[in-house]
């Protein structure tokens, strides 16, 4: 004879709600806590004027200027350069000017990367001093 199997109406089930509690409080403790830093300037120490900044070097001692507009344009001389072709204005103004040092004058708000690559672009072709200026309004 076979024994009839009791089949019980009250099963078990696990309670799902404290678990989900506990994950939505950690999420919100991880959110809460946690801090973003958005960085995206370039500090630079520059070193005060001299009190005798009225003279006019002479001509082949003048720099060679590298303007960065707040819509990150490059100017060289007045004229629009692209990034890549800074290096060629740069060698052709020092084969005039062999000793004049490279001023890169940006504004604030132009892109960083523009002022990185404008002064990588100068230092390969071959200036020795290179300066960056903030663009005065």
């Amino acid at each position: 004879m076979r024994r009839a199997r009791k089949h019980f109406d009250d099963e078990t089930e696990v309670d799902m709600t404290p678990m989900l509690d506990i994950v939505f409080i950690m999420l919100i403790f991880f959110i809460v806590t946690t801090s973003f830093v958005k960085e995206e300037a370039i500090v630079l120490n520059r070193p005060k004027p001299s009190p005798d900044t009225d003279v006019v070097p002479p001509e082949h001692l003048r720099p060679i200027v590298i303007e960065i507009d707040d819509l990150s344009v490059v100017r060289m001389d007045r004229r629009e350069v692209d990034v890549n072709a800074i290096r060629a204005n740069v060698e052709t103004a020092r084969a005039k000017k062999p000793k004049a040092a490279v001023v890169v004058v940006a504004h604030e708000k132009a892109k960083a990367g523009v002022v990185v690559s404008a002064v990588d672009q100068a230092k390969m072709a071959g200036a020795e001093q290179i300066l960056v200026d903030k663009k005065k309004d």
